[in-house]
């Protein structure tokens, strides 16, 4: 008989859950310890695109094909380039017929998967203080109150600022020199027609100045906005960015884009009163650990990256994808876990130089015309995008 060790999966969010699923399906127990009081106890962020190698292969392998179709939005997959003056660069329509990157919700996507899973499998509300080796060589996670379990393996799946990861490596995110600031726009059609017609279907750069407004449509007519500035790490809160004066938040944001086109602008000033700081992090390019027996990671917590290329969903289903057919498939499990994890360095490693090379490219003063050409080699060669 295969030796099945007890599993723990720390992080409740796409990665975690499509390991869950995917090892469940195969007849493996895990169990996923998410901090959050449950599926509503925060936003869940816009929409994501899946693509057909990655993100959609996980959820073939999970079963969940039909139940991804059944919410994905093709006509979506759109994307425009502006310059400051509000000129249209590049165009490629929504519903494009030689593109495979539908986009998908965050929430709809994470119910799917936690639809999936039988009851208790997640626990919600458990929150990782600490994780320590026993005398036996497995782990016992401590908790927030006091409860402890034991594992053989446990699984980071908990984002950039993982619990777990410092059981393998030392390296932590460094911030990209860039700042995101998320706004939102509710009910576009109907209340913000020019918007609506400006962002299409799909996403929007509006790059010049060493800056950029960017904009995605989410299901049920919203917008996704975020304000992307060069700044200092500490630029949000020393600009005294108060996310509780709103209107007079918006006027700041927006005075950093001086003698930029009105209706750009508009992505700031029409946007609702919920304003985020978003500190982009990404740990260094190629960043990998020595293996050890019983600990390893997947998604942003092994490779965090800036999302300037979509790949991080994407690689933290993937990465949930191929760790769970090797636990299910393999006679050693620790062997099993060595293997994915030598596949899983290689291909973040390209990724990640991909994401560091975008977030630099975007923001320069040729910024607009190097994003350019990337969307054209994209449109001439999606498979290799």
């Amino acid at each position: 008989m295969k030796e099945r060790p007890r599993i723990a999966i720390v992080g409740g969010g796409p990665g975690g859950l499509t390991l869950a699923r995917i090892l469940h399906a195969r007849g493996v127990v895990s169990t996923v310890f998410e901090r959050e009081a449950s599926v509503l106890d925060r936003s869940q962020g816009g929409s994501l695109d899946l693509h057909a190698d990655t993100g959609q292969h996980a959820l073939r392998l999970a079963g969940l094909e039909d139940e991804f179709l059944s919410v994905a939005r093709y006509e979506d997959q759109g994307m425009r380039l502006f310059d400051r003056d509000g000129v249209t660069h590049y165009e490629e329509e929504g519903g494009a017929a030689d593109s495979d990157r539908p986009e998908v919700d965050r929430p709809a996507l994470r119910r799917i998967l936690l639809d999936s899973l039988p009851s208790g499998v997640v626990q919600w509300g458990r929150r990782v203080l600490t994780i320590e080796t026993r005398d036996d060589g497995a782990f016992e996670l401590i908790f927030e109150g006091g409860h402890t379990e034991g594992f053989d393996l446990v699984v980071g799946a908990d984002g950039a600022r993982s619990r777990v990861r410092p059981l393998v490596s030392r390296a932590v995110p460094a911030y990209t020199g860039v700042t995101f600031v998320s706004l939102s726009l509710d009910d576009v059609d109907e209340r913000h027609p020019d918007v609506s017609r400006l962002v299409g279907h799909g996403m929007l750069f509006a790059l010049g100045d060493n800056k950029g407004l960017l904009a995605h449509r989410d299901a049920n007519a919203h917008v996704g906005v975020y304000v992307a500035l060069r700044a200092p790490e500490d630029w949000a809160s020393s600009r005294s960015l108060d996310a509780g004066l709103p209107d007079e938040t918006k006027t700041k944001l927006a005075a950093n884009f001086p003698g930029w086109s009105p209706r750009l602008l508009a992505l700031i000033h029409e946007a609702g009163d919920r304003i985020v700081p978003l500190p982009l992090y990404a740990l260094p390019v190629g960043h990998r650990w020595e293996n050890r027996p019983g600990v390893t990671l997947l998604g942003d917590a092994a490779h965090v990256m800036s999302p300037f290329t979509g790949e991080g969903v994407n690689l933290a289903m993937i990465d949930a994808a191929d760790l769970a057919l090797a636990l299910a498939d393999a006679d050693d499990w620790r062997a099993a876990v060595r293997d994915y994890e030598s596949k899983m360095f290689a291909r973040a490693e390209i990724a990640a130089a991909g994401a560091a090379e975008g977030i630099e490219s975007a923001f320069l003063d040729d910024g607009l015309e190097r994003t350019l050409r990337q969307m054209q080699d994209r449109r001439a060669n999606p498979s290799a995008a």
